[in-house]
């Protein structure tokens, strides 16, 4: 399943991801998955933040093989692993190029890359595509939908943007913040494979939208009070 989280800035949805990745305890109630306390799950879940956190002095491919030497791999099956992704992953022949010399929309698959290779079953991505330009981001979405259907790993989601949310997701919530709290949930039921030009043109899309929007709205003016 894949899950969208939007919301107002500081509505919590960095928090939460905290509180779901183990780093942080909850002040009250409990957090289980496959009712285990998220709390000892550490290095359990996939977390991947805001930036993409590449090494400047490491190869794109020692980049990507990281995660998995930091679990015990030895090196030379890290980047055996690593490289057998790249054709799927679209890094073919960037192997042992550095960061620095590929583009955001790169960046972001290397980055994306390490956090798949690590095996977890459950992902955190914070806003992977924030940094893109619109073109780019569109071609990232259509892509991960891609990846996703090939591994149908469960995959959380902090977006700002409502249609990018709606694009991805099966599900989708709607935090607001002070103090944060889920003001909506919304079941995408519109079928899948989906396109971004096919998809976003759907009427139900559409409806989805403004549902989403409204309790946005209304946060956005109560913060301006």
């Amino acid at each position: 399943m894949k899950v969208g989280i939007v919301g107002m800035p500081n509505a919590g949805k960095s928090t939460l991801f905290n509180l779901l990745a183990g780093l942080d305890r909850p002040s009250g109630g409990r957090i289980l998955l496959d009712g285990r306390p998220a709390e000892n799950l550490l290095g359990e879940i996939g977390y991947m933040p805001q930036a993409d956190l590449l090494m400047p002095w490491r190869t794109v491919l020692d980049n990507t093989a990281l995660g998995l030497q930091l679990n015990g791999v030895r090196r030379r099956e890290a980047r055996e692993r690593a490289r057998s992704e790249f054709p799927r992953f679209g890094l073919a022949g960037f192997e042992d190029v550095w960061p620095s010399q590929i583009s955001g929309g790169m960046r972001q698959r290397a980055a994306l890359l390490r956090t798949f290779l690590a095996g977890r079953e459950v992902m955190l991505l914070d806003e992977p595509f924030g940094a893109l330009d619109a073109l780019t981001r569109q071609e990232m979405q259509q892509w991960l939908l891609e990846i996703w259907q090939q591994d149908r790993k469960t995959i959380l989601f902090v977006t700002h943007d409502v249609e990018e949310a709606l694009f991805l997701s099966d599900r989708v919530y709607v935090m607001s913040g002070r103090p944060g709290r889920v003001e909506l949930c919304v079941d995408v039921e519109i079928e899948r494979p989906r396109e971004i030009g096919r998809t976003t043109l759907d009427p139900r899309f559409a409806d989805l939208k403004l549902e989403l929007i409204e309790p946005l709205r209304r946060a956005s003016a109560e913060a301006s009070r």
